[in-house]
């Protein structure tokens, strides 16, 4: 059984407000560089995933490098199962996260099956990442944010008069990430 997780995010006027999630890590199997949080009541996630500093590819060209390993994952290969509608660079002065280089919020779009099943669901993703190479790490927070569910998708039967989480409550979680430990990285 899941366990009911409380994730604070900030606004911009630094006032924290307490969403419902749970942690995945109950339900399914996941990997050790890897947690996420769900939505209590919609099919939205939030990911935070450690993974290899991407040294061949700079800044920019590395967010996109991850969304489209994203993508792969979710076996969203075919021509127009996705798309990359902007990168920004996050202004340093705005994160809590200093140890970073440099910050990047990808947004994008994926054609997404839920469970491998045949209907694919729109989902928007936006995705930051977090250069530390001096951890050789990139660090990934991403946000799926399904907006149009195919009526053949076992999605299509989750609870949708819930309250979602809106970008701007992403952008909280992403302007107060922080490093408590770095004996994370080894």
């Amino acid at each position: 059984r899941a366990s009911l997780t409380s994730i604070y995010i900030t606004s911009g006027t630094s006032r924290w407000r307490e969403v419902s999630a749970f942690g995945h890590s109950e339900l399914r199997e996941i990997p050790d560089n890897q947690e996420v949080f769900a939505h209590s009541q919609t099919d939205q996630s939030i990911i935070v995933e450690l993974l290899e500093y991407q040294s061949q590819v700079q800044d920019a060209v590395a967010a996109r490098y991850h969304f489209e390993d994203v993508a792969a994952s979710n076996k969203a290969v075919e021509n127009g199962s996705w798309e990359v509608r902007g990168v920004e660079q996050l202004p340093q002065s705005e994160l809590t996260m200093q140890e970073c280089s440099s910050a990047w919020l990808l947004s994008g779009a994926q054609l997404v099956s839920k469970f491998n099943e045949e209907a694919k669901n729109t989902v928007n993703i936006h995705l930051c990442l977090f250069r530390l190479p001096q951890y050789t790490t990139d660090i990934l927070v991403t946000f799926n944010d399904p907006v149009c569910i195919n009526p053949l998708s076992s999605s299509a039967l989750e609870n949708v008069a819930a309250i979602p989480w809106i970008l701007q409550d992403f952008k909280g979680v992403l302007q107060s990430f922080c490093l408590l430990d770095p004996g994370v990285f080894g």
